[in-house]
């Protein structure tokens, strides 16, 4: 029987900030949000702030998003481990080019039983039961082709490797529904621009979930930089993510 999983995220990395010596120049934040503040303030070599408005990192990078100087926040970087992810989520994020990823390699894996299972299926008891029918006959193809390439292929040169090409060969009859796992690493504009298009209404909820997750752990993170999202939650319980400053530039 398939066993069922719900996403994780979890922030692993995150750009740290050394201060030059030269530049007189203070701030009351630290790593990527200082490290945005300084790349903005040496464009122009504004470090006496004489501006009350933007003399502290929060009002810096809030005029910096309004105004759209974005550039900057491309030097501050996120790294998040995604779990329990299908892998028709994965192949949609890895769409996103100015992210890195590291994926899993189903080709080391012998065993998939973990799956996400989608909300909107989740919902209904016999499209519930179908899902589970549907998984677990696909399992049980993707076993059943193993063991017969393993025994056609048994007593080949390079056994290592063999077992590799046949779990590459069985593993295309595994559901898009397999769970699987990513580590992604974005910087700060690229993860704006991410969250305005898929936590929007118009994305997949697993999708919208993993995405809003994010947003909160980089709204603690860096707050300014993500404080023009706001997080509504919809009558199926699902959230989305909006700003007025997403898609203007």
């Amino acid at each position: 029987m398939p066993e069922i999983v719900t996403p994780r995220v979890q922030l692993i990395g995150w750009t740290e900030f050394r201060p030059p010596d030269g530049p007189d120049w203070q701030t009351d934040a630290d790593g990527g949000a200082a490290l945005v503040e300084f790349a903005g303030r040496s464009c122009y070599q504004a470090w006496q702030k004489s501006v009350p408005a933007t003399a502290t990192n929060a009002g810096y990078l809030g005029h910096l998003l309004q105004v759209g100087h974005l550039q900057v926040l491309e030097h501050a970087s996120a790294t998040f481990y995604l779990t329990g992810i299908s892998r028709a989520l994965a192949a949609e994020l890895t769409r996103h080019r100015h992210f890195s990823f590291s994926a899993l390699s189903p080709r080391h894996l012998t065993e998939q039983a973990e799956v996400v299972e989608p909300a909107a299926v989740a919902a209904d008891e016999h499209l519930h039961e179908a899902f589970l029918a549907g998984v677990a006959a696909a399992q049980q193809a993707h076993r059943e082709l193993l063991a017969g390439l393993a025994e056609r292929y048994a007593g080949s040169e390079h056994a290592g490797l063999r077992r590799k090409q046949l779990r590459q060969a069985a593993r295309t009859l595994l559901p898009g529904a397999s769970a699987t796992t990513l580590v992604i690493t974005g910087n700060l504009r690229a993860w704006r621009q991410l969250i305005g298009m898929r936590a929007s209404d118009h994305a997949d909820q697993e999708m919208r979930t993993v995405v809003i997750e994010c947003l909160r752990q980089l709204r603690k993170l860096v707050p300014p930089a993500f404080a023009d999202f706001v997080i509504t939650r919809l009558p199926d319980s699902s959230e989305l993510a909006s700003s007025p400053l997403v898609g203007e530039r």
